[in-house]
């Protein structure tokens, strides 16, 4: 729930318990789900009501709808004054986002993402404000209710938004939009570009994390995180005392100095906040000695000493990390008048504002904040005693994750706070001025390019700087993958960590058992981002930050006594628990398993937010004989971030989801939404479910279980969930598919045929597969397709088969089989310059003899190339022409601009296109972009058929090339006149273990037998609704067929039996984009560089092919010395000099006397010719002018 959003409406407990407590309604009402297939129809609701996209929706419009409001409402960015003028102000009032729209000829129309990504525009919508200034010696209000009155800026819309033109469209009118129904959402189009800002993954802020620093020493750190600032405060052990670690000083400062600065002088005092067991004070006695030996005794010694620890130019001595004072000017004074306060109140500004600073200081009064640290050093010394109280970074519950809302948050205040501050600048310049002319309207010094161009430039570069934080990211956004549908899907539940990759570290990259529910435990890439990079699963969900106050205030109202109401030895005492809210201290309360209870009681009756998560902790407690387990404490998180799933809650021993419940869903007068507002289903968060007993099945659930797993599957994610029988494989084959499946044909969107991408892959005939899963009718992957069934036989057939390579029937590729389109976006601009020239496109028919010859012939009297005529490389299919002169004036005394062939040179765009094959231009399109220039592009499409060393692959992460294609006649052939598409070597199947491909094989082959399709979906072994094997097998029998799927077949070479059976069947094979077309590359002579005079490298430039220094030594281990010499020379970059024998130096050619001479002898003899590589020679020369003499010694015969 939004901040700032009503909390919803408490149901009374009779309405939120109606059905669970209808006794006399009969027996059916409590009848338990009988069938795994009735409660899955909990997860569509799901989907409706989250989407799989969802939280990046929800993160948008939490940004559009609250957080902007927010950045401009809070003390440093509300209000502008001028140093100049004391009197002129200039205050934001309110701030809307307007729908995406764009103003052309003075008129401003509506905008869609398909009129976007054809011009190559940005799909944004205004920023406007409502704004109360003063202009000379009046007050000026400028305000719109509900639309703004000022333009301040254009910010980037996500797709699905609420602000999106695509918001709550039916089927129907999405499809008039130019849009696909099935198109999640949750990206911007930036310059025509499809970007996604990925999930970034980052520690918990304001939460106190105890672990080991680098020398091994036990530290309590925690990282605050406010709108106005963040730092990092670290409390260390070390040799047995504490110390305090803060950025502001310059080395670590004894703890217990800092305590008394804050007010506490008395030692006693301080222990009772610590603890007042013995063992707790002889730890906490060498801090307060070393503090006694420094002698300071009093709060004033404490700052006059610590003022001598602040570092020169810290924040908090001048600047506030984030700007802060008056108008919210970045780069403002602290305290606003102008003038350095003494280093004491220095010191007071950084321990209330900088140290610990999400802990909140009124007037000095440091309270809260001793408080705070009492309990991180008790921390500490619960960890010192018992090494489970140490936390672990890994964890996921210390995790939080970033979406578009936040970050774009932080980019927009840093950007507003630049605008407030050239705004600012223009006043004070013309305000100081006294002999003004017209009145000062400060409206006319807005320039909302700084906004726009920020925004736009951070999601197009995926550069997030923030100076504020000293943030620098890089790789935020990426282009979103369009290679098919489930990689764009795929793309928008990543997750990416700020780790190092190139460090071999395992803990961050492990699978933690935290992550269950909340991660796929098979979608991550291998390599370097093993482990780094993750992708959450089916249900998960990514919550938005939560009011506080509302909740506070229901804390009090079940027991909470408020933290200033406690005594310092109160804080620890026995029976009482520390109670936390989004790591600060609310109070103490006597009973927290049930002050949980009743929380979680008051969430599911909608009191409080669904998204609220209260968990107990344990941890050490002080008794009569030192230290005993047992202390806890409770930890609510309302904060944004926290990956949280549904459940169903169990009471009883039984789940309080009836099969009435579902029968309502069904006929849909219930959505999810209601099963959530009538605590059947309630949200868990990682923390949460350390307190909960999950049972994963209705059998499993007994008189301790708290909740019931919704289905099992939901572990996976959207790609992992594409693989039937997962559980059957072994776990890397399924890691294999998540990364193979994004990489697969098929169809992309239903609008694919209108899209202009750089690359598109599409296969012609794309087929649903005959054995499904529940996750690919979710995500309506069935729809598009991305592969084709195709009869399989597993058997060795030639020798073409070793090492996973696949037999093809050649006679399948003639129908179709694995036919694919390959279409590729060529355009350009045509440019007008300051000189009033212009780029044109020239009729090659005017000179065409002469200038074009057989490479114009493509193109029509327009000079573009029409759609439907064939093209092949180096074609022209736009006869562009640029002006000569792009700079200087030119003379129109006698008419207009020339358009004479003699101002114009000849850039041609040019197809670049494999050698041997034909290509079709499929579309044109003219248009024109932001700037007004006209727009080219032209979509080339290429039809292929598969060839030897195409890839291929099942969904179980078996690939392997095309080896050999075979003509139909010569495959072997079943008694029914069956003859395979694909034969596949069965040696790919013991060291792989891929047993859920053979169930896949048996699976489809009842499929087609039985004509409807069958299910594979992982862990759906338990229910009574499921298809195993042997319902598999019975399906086969009754066929005709044999049960385990083996078929009786005749060789098509002999026309003999085969000796044995063989195992054959349709399995869902996938074509992969890796296709020999695209890769081979070889050349006997070509291009060379010029400096070098070797063969230029790499495909693209028709570069040769390297010899590199291990081949070189393989060739030198062999003795192929003239092999060696041949490679790197005489086909590389032989070149003959000359070289003089006496002094060993290169000589030149003296063209006037026609013989080579030599300038250090001064002499035409003894001059050698010599044959060496260029390079050798290059080498030489450059010695040579740097004063390194290089001599050459020649033998006889040189």
């Amino acid at each position: 729930m939004p901040r700032g959003a009503p909390a919803p409406a408490a149901a009374a407990p009779s309405a939120a318990y109606e059905c669970l407590n209808a006794t006399d309604a009969g027996a059916s009402l409590n009848e338990p789900i009988p069938t795994a297939a009735d409660k899955y129809a909990l997860l569509p609701a799901f989907l409706a009501c989250r989407g799989l996209v969802k939280q990046h929706i929800d993160s948008f419009n939490y940004l559009v709808n609250t957080e902007m409001r927010n950045i401009i409402k809070t003390k440093a960015n509300e209000k502008i004054i001028c140093d100049a003028d004391p009197s002129f102000y200039l205050k934001y009032t309110d701030i809307y986002v307007g729908t995406p729209s764009i103003e052309e000829d003075c008129v401003t129309e509506a905008m869609t993402p398909q009129q976007c990504r054809l011009r190559d525009m940005t799909y944004s919508a205004p920023i406007m404000v409502d704004v109360e200034y003063k202009r000379d010696r009046e007050v000026v209000v400028k305000s719109e209710p509900g639309r703004g009155s000022v333009l301040i800026g254009r910010l980037p819309i996500m797709l699905r938004s609420n602000n999106c033109v695509l918001h709550n469209k039916t089927e129907k009118e999405l499809m008039g939009k130019g849009e696909c129904p099935l198109d999640p959402g949750g990206y911007f189009v930036v310059k025509g570009v499809e970007k996604v800002i990925l999930i970034q993954e980052q520690l918990s802020k304001n939460r106190i994390i105890v672990d080991t620093d680098v020398h091994s020493n036990v530290c309590a750190s925690v990282t605050s995180s406010t709108h106005e600032r963040k730092s990092k405060t670290t409390i260390v052990m070390k040799n047995r005392k504490l110390y305090l670690k803060h950025n502001t000083f310059t080395d670590e400062v004894p703890l217990v100095a800092v305590i008394k600065a804050m007010g506490v002088e008395s030692d006693q005092e301080f222990v009772s906040l610590v603890g007042l067991e013995e063992r707790v004070q002889l730890m906490i006695l060498p801090s307060l000695q070393e503090c006694m030996g420094m002698r300071i005794y009093k709060q004033s010694d404490a700052l006059e000493w610590l003022s001598s620890k602040i570092k020169s130019g810290a924040p908090g001595t001048s600047h506030v990390m984030g700007g802060g004072g008056r108008g919210g000017v970045r780069g403002a004074k602290v305290y606003g008048g102008g003038y350095r306060r003494s280093k004491v109140d220095e010191v007071r500004e950084i321990l209330a504002n900088l140290v610990l600073s999400h802990v909140r200081v009124v007037s000095y009064d440091y309270r809260d904040k001793v408080c705070y640290i009492a309990v991180m050093i008790r921390r500490i010394f619960g960890a010192m005693l018992d090494p489970s109280e140490f936390d672990d970074k890994d964890y996921y519950g210390n995790k939080r994750l970033e979406l578009a809302g936040q970050l774009l948050a932080l980019l927009f205040e840093d950007l507003f706070k630049r605008f407030n501050s050239d705004i600012k600048r223009q006043a004070d310049a013309v305000l100081s001025k006294t002999n003004r002319a017209t009145p000062f309207d400060i409206l006319k010094c807005f320039r909302p390019d700084t906004i726009s161009n920020g925004l736009e430039h951070a999601i197009a570069s995926g550069n997030w700087t923030v100076k504020r934080f000293r943030m620098e990211r890089k790789g935020v956004t990426q282009v979103l993958s369009r290679l098919s549908f489930i990689s764009a899907l795929g793309m928008m539940t990543r997750i990416t960590s700020q780790f190092e990759k190139t460090r071999k570290v395992s803990g961050p990259r492990a699978l933690q058992p935290s992550q269950w529910g909340m991660l796929c435990p098979s979608d991550t890439p291998e390599g370097e981002s093993c482990g780094l990079v993750k992708n959450l699963a089916l249900m998960t969900h990514v919550t938005s930050d939560i009011d506080d106050e509302p909740i506070v205030q229901v804390m009090h109202a079940l027991g909470v006594v408020p933290l200033q109401s406690i005594m310092a030895a109160e804080l620890h005492a026995l029976g009482t628990c520390l109670v936390f809210l989004n790591g600060n201290i609310v109070g103490h309360h006597r009973n927290p398993l049930r002050f949980a209870k009743r929380l979680r009681s008051m969430r599911q009756r909608g009191i409080v937010s669904e998204f609220v998560s209260v968990h107990v902790s344990g941890g050490l407690r002080g008794g009569k004989d030192g230290y005993e387990m047992g202390e806890s404490r409770v930890y609510v998180a309302s904060d944004g971030g926290r990956v949280c799933r549904p459940l169903i809650v169990c009471d009883k021993g039984a789940s309080k989801v009836k099969m009435h419940h579902l029968d309502k869903l069904r006929a849909k007068e219930w959505t999810f939404q209601t099963f959530l507002n009538k605590g059947l289903i309630e949200y868990l968060d990682v923390n949460e479910e350390n307190d909960s007993t999950v049972a994963m099945y209705e059998q499993d659930i007994t008189e301790m279980t708290t909740h019931l797993e919704i289905e099992p599957f939901t572990i996976l994610g959207v790609c992992a969930g594409l693989v039937p029988f997962p559980h059957h494989n072994q776990s890397p084959r399924n890691t294999y598919q998540c990364a193979m499946g994004k990489q697969a044909m098929g169809g992309i969107a239903f609008n694919q045929l209108v899209r202009m991408d750089t690359l598109l892959y599409l296969m012609v005939y794309p087929q649903k597969p005959l054995l499904t899963t529940k996750t690919i009718e979710l995500i309506k992957y069935d729809q598009l397709g991305g592969g084709q069934n195709a009869t399989v036989a597993v058997m060795c057939y030639s020798g073409y088969d070793i090492e996973d390579a696949i037999v093809m029937n050649k006679s399948s590729l003639d129908r179709g089989f694995g036919r694919c389109i390959v279409l590729k976006k060529f355009g350009c601009s045509v440019r007008r310059y300051a000189n009033r020239m212009a780029d044109r496109i020239a009729n090659p028919h005017e000179d065409g003899e002469r200038r074009g010859g057989d490479k114009l012939s493509r193109l029509d009297s327009d000079g573009i190339a029409s759609v439907g005529q064939k093209i092949r490389n180096g074609d022209v299919y736009v006869n562009k022409q640029m002006p000569v002169n792009t700079r200087d004036a030119i003379d129109t005394t006698f008419g207009g601009v020339p358009e004479t062939r003699d101002f114009y040179r000849d850039t041609p765009l040019v197809y670049k296109g494999p050698q041997t094959e034909d290509a079709v231009v499929d579309q044109v399109l003219l248009t024109c972009n932001e700037d007004d220039y006209l727009v080219i592009k032209a979509l080339i499409r290429q039809t292929r058929r598969p060839e030897v060393g195409d890839k291929f692959s099942s969904r179980h992460g078996q690939k392997g090339v095309c080896g050999i294609i075979v003509n139909q006649e010569d495959m072997p052939f079943s008694e029914r006149g069956i003859c395979p598409d694909l034969i596949m070597n069965p040696h790919g199947f013991p060291s792989r273990m891929t047993v859920g491909k053979m169930l896949e094989l048996v699976g489809s082959k009842a499929a087609v037998l039985t004509g409807k399709p069958q299910y594979g979906t992982a862990f759906w072994q338990k229910g009574a609704d499921v298809d195993l094997v042997d319902a598999f097998s019975k399906m086969l029998i009754s066929h005709g067929f044999e049960y385990n799927g083996r078929d009786y077949l005749t060789c098509g070479l002999t026309g003999e039996a085969i000796a044995s059976y063989v195992f054959m069947g349709p399995v869902f094979y996938q074509k992969l984009k890796h296709m020999v077309l695209d890769k081979v590359h070889a050349r006997a002579r070509g291009p060379r560089v010029v400096l070098t005079r070797q063969p230029t490298e790499g495909r693209s430039r028709d570069g040769g092919l390297r010899l590199g220094e291990m081949e070189r030594d393989c060739l030198i281990g062999h003795g192929a010395s003239s092999l060696i010499l041949e490679r790197l020379m005489q086909s590389s970059d032989v070149f003959e000099t000359f070289v003089c024998s006496r002094c060993g130096l290169l000589a030149h050619f003296d063209f006037t006397n026609r013989t080579p001479y030599c300038t250090a002898c001064r002499s035409f003899e003894n001059i050698r010719d010599v044959r060496m590589p260029y390079a050798c020679k290059l080498l030489f020369q450059e010695l040579s002018s740097m004063s390194i003499k290089v001599q050459l010694t020649l033998k006889d015969g040189a």
